[in-house]
């Protein structure tokens, strides 16, 4: 899997007026994309970036803009790249959107809005909640963790160790029935 980026509105740029060509080559470069990618059976994932606090010239700003996309693009080894950090700020209603788009959906990203920590730092997400949702829709795939860790690396993973604890799990994932 690789991440395709979708470019930034030029400089002095009205968005509007330049969204249909950015669509467009964006589209054709997909495409192209694609075809590469599947010689090599790799799938390709566009990740809507938020253009209220990251990137304010990012092209692609939400699942639904990105969905519309994939469609005209029409490529199956080209997927959603959903990074809740984003889809929260532009959108919320995280439930809706997974379920929506999951069938789309070829990774997804975490960090705690608005900080952009740990999953367990304060702010507006449920972890233990969306991980829950994921699994029962039968999501496989990794969850990457794209957030700026308070302290180091290993504290920075203990939200990890006590959410596994708190589903009967060791440091690991492993089930403690399997000891």
């Amino acid at each position: 899997r690789i991440h395709v980026m979708a470019g930034r509105v030029p400089l002095g740029a009205d968005r509007a007026a330049v969204a249909g060509e950015m669509e467009t080559t964006f589209i054709e470069n997909l495409r192209y994309a694609a075809d590469l990618l599947a010689q090599e059976d790799m799938i390709g994932l566009v990740e809507p970036i938020n253009n209220r606090l990251t990137d304010p010239r990012y092209y692609l700003n939400t699942p639904h803009q990105a969905a519309a996309i994939l469609e005209k693009v029409g490529r199956p080894n080209l997927k959603l790249q959903l990074d809740l950090f984003h889809c929260q700020i532009m959108d919320g209603n995280l439930s809706r959107n997974l379920e929506t788009y999951f069938p789309l959906i070829g990774h997804i990203q975490i960090a705690q809005v608005p900080g952009r920590h740990e999953p367990d730092s304060p702010g507006e997400l449920n972890f233990p909640y969306i991980f829950e949702l994921l699994e029962s829709l039968g999501y496989t795939g990794y969850v990457g963790c794209e957030y700026a860790p308070k302290g180091d690396t290993l504290k920075g993973l203990g939200w990890l160790h006590s959410y596994w604890e708190s589903r009967g799990l060791q440091h690991g994932g492993i089930s403690k029935a399997a000891d």
